[in-house]
């Protein structure tokens, strides 16, 4: 079966968004995907908006990113 899953190589090192489950030991391949460039025009704010809004929602990055969160991803 085929699991997908998707993560940043940072530092050397491939970091997975999710746990892929009981598939240790199984044979993975990487594909590096091109950079996403977001239009800030498209969605309505210029650059330093953007700026703002990521600092301002950095203070959300530590619960968005703790593992025990994903409870509430399940419906």
């Amino acid at each position: 079966m085929l699991k997908t899953v998707e993560g940043v190589f940072a530092g050397g090192k491939v970091e997975l968004s999710e746990e892929p489950g009981a598939i240790d030991g199984t044979r993975v391949l990487v594909t590096f995907l091109p950079p996403v460039a977001i239009d800030l025009r498209e969605r309505g704010i210029d650059e330093k908006q953007a700026a703002d809004l990521r600092w301002r929602l950095g203070a959300f990055a530590v619960d968005w990113d703790d593992p025990a969160m994903a409870v509430y991803d399940e419906p």
